[in-house]
Formats: C-alpha cells, sequence, structure tokens
C-alpha cells in the first residue's frame, strides 16, 4: 500500500515540445511509453506573448491519446475559453490567478462542467494568494518558469514555494494536487518529490530525449 512519502509521482508530458508535424503519432508514443496525463498549453497571444493550440488541434490530440488531458489556459477573457474547451472533457483545467477577477465563479464554472479546477501560480506570484481559495480546487499548478515557451532553465526559488504551498495545502485541502510545470528533469525531480509534488509537467525532457518511455521511468 503507498503512503503519500512513497507513492509515484504523475507524469504529464508537455507536448508544447512534440514534433508538431506528427503530433498524432507523438500524443500516441508518450501515452504507450506509460505518462499519466497529456498536458496542453493553451496560449493566446495575449496574456502570453506565444500562441499555440485552438480547440480542433486538441480535439485532435484527445483523438490519438489514451491518456485523460490536463489543459493549462494562459489566456485572457478566461470564462470564454473556458466554455470554448469544456467539452473536450479533459481531467483538468487551470486557469491563472493572476488573470481571474472572480476567481471563484471561474473554479464552479469549471466545476459544474464536470471537470476538476485548477489554479495557476506564476513564479512571482505569493502562494499565500491562495488561503482562500484553496479549499475549492483539485489542484495547484506552480509555474517554474515564466510562462510562455518551452525549454526554459527550472527557477531555483520555486521548491521553497513548494515547500510553503505543500504545507498550506496540507491544512486546508488535503486532497488537492499539487503540479510544477518548467524546467523539471531528473536533476531535480528528487528534490521536488522530497518538497512535496504530486505531479510534474516535462516537456522537452522527454519529447527531446531518444527514448520516452525511459524518460518517464527517470522522473518517477
Amino acid at each position: 500500500m503507498q503512503t503519500k512519502e512513497n507513492k509515484e509521482i504523475l507524469i504529464a508530458p508537455s507536448v508544447l515540445s512534440a514534433d508538431f508535424s506528427r503530433l498524432g503519432e507523438e500524443v500516441k508514443n508518450v501515452c504507450d511509453a506509460g505518462c499519466d496525463y497529456v498536458h496542453i498549453d493553451v496560449m493566446d497571444g495575449h496574456f502570453v506573448p506565444n500562441l499555440t493550440m485552438g480547440p480542433m488541434i486538441v480535439k485532435s490530440i484527445a483523438k490519438a491519446s489514451s491518456k485523460p488531458l490536463d489543459i493549462h489556459l494562459m489566456v485572457k477573457n478566461v470564462p470564454f475559453f473556458v466554455e470554448l474547451f469544456a467539452p473536450l472533457k479533459p481531467a483538468f483545467m487551470s486557469v491563472h490567478i493572476e488573470e481571474v477577477q472572480h476567481l471563484h465563479r471561474i473554479i464552479w464554472q469549471i466545476k459544474d462542467l464536470g471537470i476538476k479546477a485548477g489554479v495557476v501560480l506564476n513564479p512571482h506570484t505569493n502562494e499565500q494568494d491562495l488561503e482562500y481559495i484553496l479549499p475549492d480546487v483539485d489542484l495547484v499548478l506552480l509555474m517554474s518558469v515564466d510562462p510562455g515557451f518551452s525549454g526554459q532553465s527550472f527557477i531555483p526559488s520555486s521548491l521553497k514555494k513548494l515547500e510553503n504551498l505543500k504545507n498550506l495545502r496540507d491544512r486546508l485541502n488535503p486532497n488537492c494536487i499539487l503540479e510544477i510545470d518548467g524546467g523539471v528533469s531528473d536533476k531535480n525531480i528528487t528534490a521536488l518529490k522530497n518538497a512535496g509534488i504530486d505531479m510534474v509537467v516535462a516537456g522537452s525532457y522527454i519529447f527531446g530525449s531518444n527514448d520516452y518511455k525511459q524518460a518517464i521511468q527517470s522522473l518517477r
């Protein structure tokens, strides 16, 4: 029987780092390699400078994937995008605390659609800002790089932030999943696990490897 201390970390490869010329094959391969979720970064070119994928591409990813989707919305006009992607029935849909004025309303909009709701913190955002919303969310995603582009280096202060967030989570909502995204690799995975992480997003570390299965296993 697994305890919180010895349970396996959940792995969510980010398709932002996949080869888009053969996206369906890439998604199938990473699912076959043993990931737990497929992470989708939706960027609108306004909240972050990059522009990624709309619902038609994500629908194709969903068809190719044998694992549930984990959608991260890096967008303005959040309610519009929640409704746009809700028909794809992802396991998680996460929104940025920095963008949403009425966060409780958005969280319950997502949950009422039958989707688990998450909140995302940029590297500069204080984890204590979550205190009054944490009891209502299913997942908190910490950005350990500035959002918008894959392949960035891990920000070391994210470890202390994760430790603080874990203490807050354990007090207010022990069932909430803690996820981190940005610069995750075999070099920092042990420190992340020791700090309390439940789930990691890994893009270039997995899709840039020659063996997806070995890369995923090395993170476990």
